[in-house]
């Protein structure tokens, strides 16, 4: 898949700045997770399409920059490093909180986390997880958040299980060795065990949580106001790719010929193609709407989780003019 792909396109391109002689461009801060998917396919569309454009018009440029890790990207993007990333929505809500200068200008998918266990287990239905040892990546991960609203579902509380934070890479080889009994994360490190064989899923965010939203598209202010059309030109290209991707099963194979390759995610290509496929709305991307509702949920449950302290306006942490006046780009793969 990855050599059609790169036959098809310059390699120019798969760098994903396109035209990196003349364009500055813009660094995106990003993890590799199929919650990020839609900016690698952003980045390749607006360097085709810069690349095919003779009109001298003046151009955008996007670059992935890739991290290993939420506290590393959040530091990068406090300090300026880069001015814009994917960011987890409730950490977004805490910086601006601590007069951090950065917006939500568009969500980045929908759904993707899930709750897997041991395929040999005994675990049937998620009550069966009392007293277990559950891990999850953050106290400020909507994953989190996700394992207690199932909690709550069962009538149960967080006391009632054994929450640990682990990076999402270490998860699957911490169950097999049954170091714990369950894990919370977003993909693609329930696909990696769930495809190995040795793990299956409990629970399903598309089942149980369908308008989750956990990575939101975040800038740095002085960004918006020193260059509002490249804002509105990568909110349009991200809002594009979640429509493309959405649209038809061939351009999510595309999608996992680009972001596997070693300038995105650098994974392996089976891995991002098992959460493509099993089932195909395991993570979606196509609604995109910054609805005000959906965020106000998510600071209940975090303060209700207490790592937000106290509500924050909406309007201090979201920029909804972008998505307002976007019009989702045609993305040419």
């Amino acid at each position: 898949m990855q050599g059609a792909l790169a036959a098809a396109l310059p390699a120019s391109l798969l760098s994903c700045a396109g035209g990196k002689d003349t364009l500055q461009a813009l660094q995106v801060g990003g993890l590799p997770v199929t919650c990020n998917l839609t900016l690698p396919v952003a980045c390749v569309a607006r360097a085709t399409r810069n690349a095919a454009d003779k009109s001298g018009a003046p151009q955008f440029a996007y670059e992935y920059s890739k991290y290993s890790g939420w506290p590393e990207m959040k530091e990068s993007l406090m300090a300026g490093r880069i001015q814009a990333a994917y960011m987890l929505a409730p950490l977004v809500m805490d910086l601006t909180d601590k007069k951090i200068p950065v917006k939500i200008v568009s969500l980045g998918h929908r759904s993707g986390a899930v709750i897997m266990v041991r395929t040999d287990s005994p675990y049937q239905h998620f009550a069966q997880l009392a007293g277990k040892r559950i891990a999850i990546p953050s106290r400020f991960a909507v994953d989190f958040l996700f394992l207690r609203k199932m909690l709550a579902r069962e009538n149960m509380t967080p006391a009632d299980v054994q929450v640990v934070e682990m990076p999402p890479p270490d998860m699957p080889a911490a169950l097999y060795a049954n170091a714990v009994d369950a894990y919370c994360t977003g993909e693609p490190f329930g696909a990696a065990a769930q495809r190995a064989g040795y793990a299956r899923p409990l629970r399903m965010t598309r089942d149980e949580w369908r308008n989750y939203i956990c990575c939101v598209l975040t800038v740095r202010e002085e960004l918006i106001a020193s260059n509002r059309p490249l804002v509105q030109d990568l909110v349009s290209m991200i809002l594009g790719a979640g429509i493309w991707l959405d649209a038809a099963q061939g351009n999510r194979n595309k999608a996992v010929a680009i972001a596997c390759g070693k300038k995105f995610f650098n994974q392996d290509p089976k891995i991002l193609q098992f959460v493509m496929d099993n089932p195909t709305d395991r993570v979606t991307y196509g609604d995109l709407r910054m609805i005000r509702a959906e965020f106000d949920e998510l600071m209940e449950l975090s303060m209700a989780a207490g790592t937000i302290k106290h509500p924050i306006p909406y309007e201090q942490y979201v920029d909804p003019s972008f998505a307002t006046a976007a019009t989702p780009a045609a993305i040419p793969l």
